[in-house]
């Protein structure tokens, strides 16, 4: 059983990144600039948008931080958006999710200039990918992918699974497999809360990856030996015996898949860290223009 190191394999990718910035900057170019926009207190969030600038600043990105009350209203964020779109400063920028209830999230995915969206929500970066042309990954599926590539996991004519549909994760991820790609070239069945003898479908696997938000769903008796398994869940869990009161744990019960595995992501270190150097990834193509023509 091999461990799929997200925190190291972060760690490697920053260094490279950083390398190529100070390259940039010494031939005269500016240097990459990634603005996120954060609207509310949820806890999650501020972690993760405190996370995205602390990795701006290791690899030498500008980076701008515009915080809004929860109360904002739709108009006045969309006015946001705009500007935003409009700073050629700014090469990329990202609208946290999720927003408060009061505001379309759609609306405001489809206000991001598709040049600058960074995230990979947008509907043409979306479409592009799935026709193999250039766009931006939405970050945690382009993150599994570097995992997979840089852990030579091959997975060309191999059976994956995936669980979950959603649009960040679950359908990105089935698409980008099933493409004429390196990793890819895979045949994909993505799986959802209506598959009917789900177990049938994992057990087949010899990639299975997680993204239902469901902690400790998939057990040991629902894994085929050797599976390669990527668990992209990050489940707060109550336990009063931990310092903050709670633990994080995957989709996936660690301890008793581990020994099936040939490769397994853990919960935390894994996915996570990898999805916001994919952030940063999508931000250096931005600025180069190595996506959308400058």
């Amino acid at each position: 059983m091999n461990i799929i190191d997200g925190k190291l394999l972060a760690k490697t990718i920053k260094e490279e990144i950083a390398l190529e910035v100070e390259k940039l900057v010494n031939g005269g170019n500016k240097k990459p600039h990634l603005a996120a926009v954060l609207v509310g207190d949820d806890p999650a969030s501020q972690s993760y948008v405190r996370s995205k600038v602390r990795s701006c600043e290791q690899v030498g990105f500008d980076s701008t931080l515009v915080r809004k009350e929860a109360d904002i209203t739709e108009s006045d964020l969309l006015e946001i958006i705009d500007k935003l779109n409009a700073d050629d400063a700014i090469d990329g920028f990202i609208v946290q999710l999720p927003l408060p209830k009061h505001i379309n999230e759609e609306k405001i995915t489809l206000a991001i200039d598709p040049k600058k969206d960074v995230d990979g929500f947008h509907p043409t970066n979306f479409g592009r990918m799935a026709q193999g042309l250039p766009c931006y990954l939405p970050a945690t599926p382009f993150g599994i992918l570097q995992m997979l590539k840089r852990y030579d996991i091959d997975v060309e004519g191999k059976e994956c699974v995936v669980l979950g549909r959603s649009n960040i994760v679950g359908s990105p991820i089935s698409i980008l497999l099933s493409r004429k790609a390196t990793p890819g070239n895979a045949t994909v069945v993505l799986c959802h809360s209506r598959t009917k003898d789900l177990a049938a479908h994992t057990k087949r696997a010899d990639i299975l990856i997680v993204a239902l938000g469901k902690p400790e769903f998939i057990t040991a008796d629902m894994v085929k030996e050797g599976a390669v398994v990527i668990d992209v869940g990050i489940n707060r869990v109550d336990d009063e015996t931990a310092k903050r009161g709670y633990r994080l744990r995957g989709d996936v019960k660690y301890d008793e898949v581990a020994p099936k595995c040939s490769y397994i992501t853990p919960v935390p270190g894994g996915v996570g860290p990898m999805t916001v150097t994919s952030l940063l990834m999508n931000t250096l193509k931005a600025c180069k223009g190595d996506v959308y023509r400058k």
